[in-house]
């Protein structure tokens, strides 16, 4: 067969109408993943209500952590010889694009240990103001490494309180 027969036969054949599901997101997320950004999503929500700067603090560093989560549960656990104990480590291992966010937040595991153990009074409303923009910022990061197809979709309803 020649290029000119091949040439004929392609504008002779009919047009192919597109699947009913061009043009949707093809990702399926799945259930516990969702489950666990919906919970940092409350827990952003708490972080923006919060007066106290310890509680502040609190509920950001936990929005972070439930997102860390999602990203691990999505990925799968690392293997029991990776020696990842938390999930910060597990993080770096399943998604090494996102170790820095996982540095970032495990520095603050001290901080909130402090917090859960009665000293919000070590939290600087300053330091907490920063965790909360941090926690929002890694939020929208895993989302859309989950659903790239969603592209950047949330609103931005906790970045006033995040600067007060």
């Amino acid at each position: 067969m020649t290029l000119k027969h091949t040439a004929r036969r392609r504008t002779a054949l009919p047009a192919v109408a597109a699947p009913p599901t061009a043009g949707l997101p093809t990702t399926v997320v799945p259930a516990a993943v969702e489950r666990l950004l919906a919970r940092a999503d409350a827990e952003l929500a708490e972080a923006a209500g919060a007066a106290d700067p310890a509680d502040r603090f609190l509920h950001a560093h936990l929005a972070a952590l439930r997102s860390a989560a999602a990203v691990v549960e999505l990925r799968g656990r690392p293997g029991p010889r990776s020696g990842a104990r938390t999930v910060w480590e597990m993080l770096a291992k399943v998604e090494p694009a996102l170790a820095a966010w996982s540095v970032y937040f495990a520095a603050g595991a001290r901080l909130r240990a402090a917090v859960d153990a009665g000293h919000g009074e070590v939290v600087d409303p300053s330091r907490a103001a920063e965790l909360v923009a941090c926690a929002e910022d890694f939020r929208d990061e895993v989302a859309m490494l989950v659903d790239p197809d969603a592209g950047f979709s949330r609103p931005l309803r906790w970045a006033a309180t995040a600067a007060s």
